[in-house]
């Protein structure tokens, strides 16, 4: 991979020879879902249909086991169906009482005692990230037709290029020693934020762009014996089973009514984070005895700061 290690941050404890890692900012931005028209999710699936029949590398690979293969090394473990569950991106926080699972940054530890999933920023670089993949692997940021990285201007991220096998393989193997450092930390399982990063990619990537990457996170994943989640994309929650996601974490499925497609895709292993009252109600009243589901705060701050929001059904 080359070029010197990038900045740490401060909660990051792994060993600085390690090169493959990003900066990170001191603390994680969660990140809100766009709701997709009709309109839109129609075009954005006839444009992955496309790519699967066209694509030479094995597409999303819809061809794949409906479950994937057992690890050779460690056993992996799903979250439970309805599990507590707390949201704790925004920096690490006591859990509050019956929660059971808790999503954490990949610089926090683990909560003791829990079932632990380490957030990976998958699909973008972080945004204090840039320059560090500017000067060490510039050919793998997503570029536009002028040659500027094309961003996710909603949080200044600019997306990785997964379009082809050889740049799908290169970025696997820096996301996966983030994956394998978070099996050495101890946590159980990995949230891969960012699948639908084609639909910011300026018509760049397609769907099937992105499963064909998922599908490599996913084998390192298990290799690692992590489960892994399907962060967002409920038009790809089948597909997203299909190549091997464990379980979903799924922001505002309740306030776009959007539950549904994971709650069927994964049999009922969901995690929900809701950003409104409005939302929260919507997914309790429906999902409330089947999927995990909580609200929290935009800035999913720790508990006692300023703004610190949650509640559950």
């Amino acid at each position: 991979m080359g070029g010197p290690a990038p900045p740490r941050g401060i909660d990051d404890q792994e060993p600085r020879t390690v090169i493959a890692r990003e900066p990170r900012p001191l603390r994680s931005v969660r990140r809100r879902r766009r709701r997709l028209t009709a309109l839109t999710l129609v075009g954005l699936l006839a444009v992955g249909a496309a790519g699967c029949t066209s694509s030479g590398d094995g597409g999303d690979g819809d061809s794949a086991p409906s479950s994937p293969p057992p690890s050779s090394a460690r056993t992996v473990v799903p979250p439970e169906p309805h599990v507590g569950f707390d949201y704790q991106i925004g920096g690490p926080y006591a859990p509050p009482p019956g929660v059971g699972a808790v999503s954490r940054d990949r610089t926090a530890k683990p909560a003791k005692g829990l079932y632990n999933i380490c957030y990976v920023n998958a699909f973008q670089a972080q945004p204090d990230a840039t320059d560090w993949w500017e000067e060490n692997h510039p050919d793998l940021l997503l570029r536009s037709a002028a040659g500027a990285p094309v961003v996710d201007q909603d949080w200044d991220e600019a997306l990785f290029d997964v379009s082809t096998p050889a740049k799908r393989e290169r970025l696997a193997a820096i996301v996966g020693e983030w994956i394998d450092g978070c099996a050495d930390a101890g946590y159980q399982a990995v949230e891969a934020d960012n699948l639908d990063s084609y639909e910011r990619s300026q018509g760049r990537l397609t769907p099937a762009d992105d499963l064909a990457f998922a599908r490599l996170l996913v084998d390192r994943a298990h290799a690692a014996g992590l489960a892994i989640g399907q962060k967002n994309a409920p038009d790809l929650a089948q597909r997203g089973r299909k190549l091997g996601f464990d379980f979903a974490v799924a922001e505002e499925c309740g306030q776009y009514e959007e539950c549904g497609p994971y709650a069927s895709a994964f049999a009922n292993r969901v995690l929900v984070i809701e950003y409104e009252r409005k939302g929260l109600a919507r997914a309790c009243a429906r999902w409330g005895g089947t999927l995990s589901v909580v609200l929290r705060d935009t800035g999913v701050r720790p508990a006692g700061e300023a703004g610190y929001v949650r509640e559950t059904c």
